[in-house]
């Protein structure tokens, strides 16, 4: 057994896209993964930024403290982990997958708490005006979102805590939360499986809407679709191994919507009650080998170099009590999603789109199916 210990770096802000590094770093699994990624040895070390001599060195000096070796060394041949090696990384990524909304969480509090202290906020209630704590649904535009906001002039803080989009929804009504996001097939029927969760907790006069994304939902599959899966009929029938999402999810409505729309039971599909608590988490499932499939977003599939068969476009919203809209921490955050900056940002990241993005609406006008 070897221990792990966690540990942070302090310095310039990292693009977000995709190929972007694991939330909590490791100098093996760095190099493990370029070398997987490269295929070569020195192209690796080119890749992270070190000389061919340190990687090599480090490469024998790991293999040696973990008593197994990680890459064939073969003359003449590309750079290939042995499965050691491959089961290593893959059972690493898997796990910072699984920990990714509570790691981005951690990150945000402790890049904020330095944040004020560089900034001289020392008080007790200092920077409370320019904090919003959001639940919401597991999105990568909001974990961007949150860099832009805190980077901006206008400066803002969102304490995000990723949970399913129907828990995010209950924790605005019990007040833990100032906003809240869930995501939703806008043209689903009224009487839809969507529709009939959300409305209930949805109320006019109460409750207003803010536009934010419209994302491509879909199949997450190994490259080159070995099954040639094209939806979820496909799935079922050819009993391909699924990973779903957690209960409380919108993906996992969404899952459930389509089994409706196909006329298919959970039984029919092979692996419905095995979930994963993120669209990473999911994706690395199916890139580790345990799994044919999953759905989940675009984003999540280009970023772990997955095929992605596209099976909806949703709505991604913003929810928030209408006594709130006027306070100066919201105001701040419809001005920054209105900006041509965001715009530009929200447009870089794979199966994105701005739609209707800062716009405060009444249920009918973003949801389509409300009545």
């Amino acid at each position: 057994m070897r221990s792990v210990e966690l540990s942070y770096t302090i310095g310039k802000p990292r693009s977000t896209g995709p190929g972007t590094p694991a939330l909590l770093r490791n100098p093996m699994m760095d190099v493990l993964h370029a070398v997987r990624t490269q295929g070569s040895i020195s192209a690796a070390a080119r890749s992270i930024g070190l000389s061919y001599r340190h990687v090599w060195g480090q490469l024998r000096d790991w293999e040696v403290e973990l008593g197994q070796p990680l890459i064939f060394w073969e003359r003449g041949q590309a750079a290939r982990l042995t499965p050691f090696g491959e089961r290593l990384l893959t059972a690493e990524r898997l796990a910072q997958a699984r920990l990714g909304p509570q790691l981005e969480h951690l990150r945000a509090e402790i890049e904020r708490a330095f944040s004020r202290m560089l900034d001289g906020e020392g008080e007790a209630d200092a920077g409370q005006q320019d904090l919003l704590t959001l639940y919401a649904s597991h999105d990568m535009a909001l974990s961007v979102l949150q860099e832009h906001t805190a980077q901006a002039s206008e400066r803002l803080h969102l304490d995000i805590r990723f949970c399913g989009s129907v828990d995010a929804i209950r924790a605005l009504n019990e007040g833990r939360c100032s906003l809240a996001a869930f995501h939703t097939q806008p043209f689903a029927a009224a009487g839809s499986l969507s529709a009939r969760t959300y409305r209930p907790m949805l109320k006019p006069g109460l409750h207003k809407i803010i536009g934010f994304a419209r994302r491509s939902q879909g199949l997450m599959v190994a490259p080159g679709n070995p099954l040639r899966l094209r939806d979820m009929d496909d799935v079922a029938r050819l009993q391909a191994r699924f990973v779903n999402r957690a209960l409380g999810t919108g993906t996992r409505l969404l899952v459930d919507e389509l089994l409706l729309q196909s006329q298919l039971l959970e039984a029919d599909i092979e692996g419905y009650h095995r979930t994963e608590g993120s669209h990473a988490a999911v994706a690395m499932a199916v890139v580790g080998g345990t799994a044919d499939v999953g759905v989940g977003t675009e984003y999540a599939a280009r970023q772990h170099g997955l095929d992605f068969i596209p099976l909806v476009q949703e709505r991604y919203l913003l929810v928030c009590l209408k006594t709130s809209l006027e306070t100066p921490a919201m105001q701040r955050l419809l001005q920054h999603l209105t900006s041509a900056a965001w715009a530009q940002r929200l447009l870089t990241l794979p199966g994105y789109a701005p739609d209707h993005c800062g716009e405060v609406a009444s249920m009918k006008r973003l949801l389509p199916w409300w009545t």
